[in-house]
């Protein structure tokens, strides 16, 4: 207990008690578990703990007195459909690649402003689905024993403490099968537990009205130009007496008591009342009991596939707010490390599930009216990074909400193609939201890039790669098929070389200096385009070959491949970011866009050493000047060391995120909040584990001196496998791969390589020189 108490002191203090604790051996720490925890409430949203099941979720704060629970649903949205494509566009295209191509690249820009840009005037943003707040009566004392946390094992979140001789205990789950957010009250005396209970809103909009044991809140929202919310909540007391009053209910002297949460919008069409009605009188007729195993076994059946050990310290005696101030002062907790993996899985099973919207820039989880950046979906790596995750951490299922969202964002892919460009396919910018726009807006510095479709595209052929699941390529192919057909069409030959190039576009939000001294965004054939479009070419490829049609397409678009300008090294050894070496007014910007070859892009691999060198060389130049300063950018920088196989930076980059980036419950810091962090470093994770991107199942790539042993079992690779690895003293002890879907398996270790044949459904299990047990 003193320990723990320890903790409220000086940041000093702290660390000299830390030492002493971590001094001791793995062997007298206690089992790993997989809580976040905390010995006090929150006391701001950032320490609040996250339930969610994809669709409705909350964030907890556990205050003794005043609980809140923030509510969120996943299409409480403002906004509607617009059309906002500049009318000017199609004609201005071809003068705007003139003016690029002669250097003139102000006028460019001015030009695109004008003529490129649509006049977007519906605003449109994710929202709060409102507050749940459960206020006790005060009491004389001060809690005691107080804990607060979050099991990552059962999704359950969960407040206890001692007051007034009583024992208190809550448990909050957001339940999949049931599709509420539960909450169960108990305390270890009957009659002690007396409270009220109220939803409310920011702003003034909504109406709230209480009656018998429900409450009802509801609001269209954006002032009417958005959807209909529904917030509706059901109390079921074991005991005592529950009365409505106005918009409030107030139970008195109960044993215990479970309170039901629905959350419903109009989005997809029907009656939001009715759907929460029907949610609740369902749920309300089970006990409490069959609704936590039912939410637990559901979890689980994603939770439980993957399982990873990078070595524990006594660390996990303290709190998880502790931990991270510790590590942050220089202490060892590699368990944290596996903890972050294990929140990103907890974390995307808790916002993304089939048939639902794909986790947005806060995954379901915001608060307010006005969620930084709208809690939109950022195409030009945001949306794209929280799913690096899905297939390698064996959550395959998880993925397909993205994938069909783009598949919505077809019809007005292919109207903005032709009406802006005039020519066929899909094309999407730098963002988008659940209306499904794809035209620009804002400033041609970030909104002025036609590559958003052509990224996410690629994740249709991941999805692919990892399962083999060829009726879900069948279905899913036309979005790589057209998305690769825009980009056909919209490259152009540069008449300085001869090539092909992409343009008019940018290296997403990062600025050059003109020779003239100006600063512009503009170019024609900026590298990050090339490399996503061979990627693409290369995917929809693969994919014509697996499903054997579209064979003249095919060869259309290998005589592209075949003239697509290729990536180029400057003097200094780098990698250009543009067609040329132009001075940077930001050499640390937060988007290292042309190392989308290296990850999360194939292009750049040990095969091609220069290139690889001129890589490395490139993210170092842009760290020596303070690059990695957001959240996302310093997780896309430790998947960049992954790749590379250097595990000490890689390493030290995720040491980096905790120290710079990651908020008391974890979430990652852009700042401000932002998921994408959360999901992109936990995939650098399994990067640094087991790599599958160049034809080979690599093992243990990148493996820090910090990790020295340990164990995973569940992650997957491309081509279909599963794989479990054990580990010591840094050196590889045993592998076994569960072949899915059979066919030959190239293993490498070091530099040892051994070629399977497997068949599907057989367990193959290698020794540390890759030799069959």
């Amino acid at each position: 207990m003193m320990m723990t108490s320890m903790y409220t002191r000086t940041g000093l203090v702290l660390v000299t008690l830390w030492l002493g604790v971590v001094a001791q051996t793995a062997a007298q720490a206690p089992a790993a578990n997989w809580k976040l925890w905390f010995n006090k409430p929150a006391a701001n949203w950032n320490e609040a703990l996250p339930v969610g099941n994809g669709r409705v979720g909350a964030m907890v704060f556990g205050n003794v007195q005043s609980e809140r629970l923030q509510l969120n649903e996943e299409s409480v949205w403002t906004g509607k459909p617009e059309d906002f494509i500049n009318p000017g566009a199609r004609a201005a295209l071809p003068a705007i690649r003139k003016l690029l191509f002669a250097g003139k690249y102000v006028e460019a820009q001015q030009m695109a402003i004008d003529k490129m840009m649509g006049n977007k005037t519906v605003n449109s943003s994710y929202q709060t689905a409102g507050d749940l707040w459960l206020t006790f009566p005060a009491q004389d004392g001060e809690p005691e024993g107080y804990e607060r946390a979050l099991d990552l094992e059962t999704a359950v979140a969960s407040v206890q403490y001692r007051q007034g001789g009583i024992a208190y205990t809550r448990e909050i789950f957001s339940s999949a099968p049931d599709q509420v957010v539960v909450v169960r009250l108990t305390a270890d005396r009957p009659g002690a537990l007396s409270l009220q209970f109220a939803l409310t809103r920011p702003g003034s909009s909504a109406t709230v009205t209480a009656s018998g044991s429900e409450i009802v809140l509801q609001e269209h929202t954006g002032g009417g130009v958005g959807v209909k919310l529904v917030t509706h909540l059901r109390v079921i007391p074991e005991g005592g007496t529950l009365t409505a009053g106005g918009t409030h209910l107030a139970l008195e002297k109960a044993d215990a008591v479970t309170v039901l949460v629905a959350m419903a919008t109009d989005y997809n069409g029907g009656d939001a009342r009715a759907t929460t009605q029907r949610q609740l009188t369902a749920a309300a007729g089970k006990r409490y009991d069959a609704l936590k195993r039912a939410h637990v076994q559901d979890y689980q059946s994603f939770f439980n596939r993957v399982a990873l050990d990078l070595g524990v310290t006594n660390a996990v005696y303290f709190p998880t707010d502790a931990r991270v101030s510790a590590l942050q002062h220089g202490n060892d907790d590699p368990h944290l490390a596996a903890l972050y993996f294990q929140f990103g899985r907890y974390l995307l099973i808790s916002s993304s599930r089939p048939g639902g919207l794909p986790a947005n820039l806060q995954g379901i989880w915001a608060d307010g009216l006005t969620p930084p950046w709208s809690a939109d979906y950022h195409i030009n790596i945001n949306i794209q990074m929280n799913y690096w995750l899905a297939e390698v951490a064996n959550l395959s299922e998880l993925h397909l909400p993205f994938i069909t969202f783009l598949d919505r964002l077809r019809p007005d892919a292919r109207k903005t193609a032709k009406a802006m460009y005039g020519i066929d396919g899909t094309v999407a910018h730098f963002t988008t939201d659940p209306w499904l726009f794809t035209a620009p807006y804002g400033y041609p510095s970030w909104a002025m890039w036609p590559m958003g479709m052509a990224w996410c595209a690629q994740h249709v052929w991941e999805h692919y790669a990892f399962t083999g699941d060829k009726a879900f390529l069948q279905q899913y192919y036309p979005i790589l098929k057209e998305s690769a057909a825009f980009c056909a069409q919209w490259l152009v030959e540069d008449p300085a070389t001869g090539k092909l190039v992409s343009g008019p576009s940018i290296s997403p939000e990062n600025t050059f200096q003109t020779p003239d001294g100006k600063r512009a965004t503009m170019v024609m054939g900026p590298t990050m385009d090339h490399m996503i479009i061979r990627d693409l070419l290369t995917s929809t490829l693969l994919a014509q070959r697996v499903l054997q049609q579209d064979q003249a397409f095919g060869r259309k678009l290998e005589k592209i491949l075949a003239n697509l300008s290729p990536t180029q090294i400057g003097a200094d050894g780098r990698i250009l970011e543009w067609t040329e070496a132009f001075q940077e007014p930001e050499p640390g910007h937060r988007h290292i866009s042309h190392l989308y070859g290296l990850h999360p892009g194939k292009e750049i691999t040990r095969k091609q050493p220069e290139l690889f060198t001129a890589a490395r060389k490139t993210i170092d130049h842009r760290l020596a000047h303070g690059g990695g300063h957001t959240g996302w950018s310093r997780a896309w920088i430790v998947n960049f060391f992954a790749r590379l196989g250097d595990g000490e930076a890689a390493h030290e980059n995720l040491v980096a995120l905790f120290k710079k980036s990651t908020l008391p419950n974890l979430f990652d810091n852009h700042p401000p909040f932002q998921i994408d962090g959360n999901f992109g470093a936990p995939a650098g994770i399994a990067e640094m584990l087991l790599q599958s991107h160049d034809g080979f199942l690599t093992l243990l790539p990148a493996l820090p001196k910090a990790w020295p042993a340990g164990h995973v079992r569940g992650l997957c690779a491309r081509g279909g496998f599963e794989v479990s690895m054990t580990w010591a003293n840094g050196a590889l002890q045993e592998v076994t791969l569960l072949s899915r879907s059979g066919g030959p398996c190239q293993v490498r270790y070091g530099d040892k390589t051994v070629t399977l044949q497997t068949e599907t459904g057989k367990v193959y299990t290698l020794n540390q020189d890759l030799k069959a047990r």
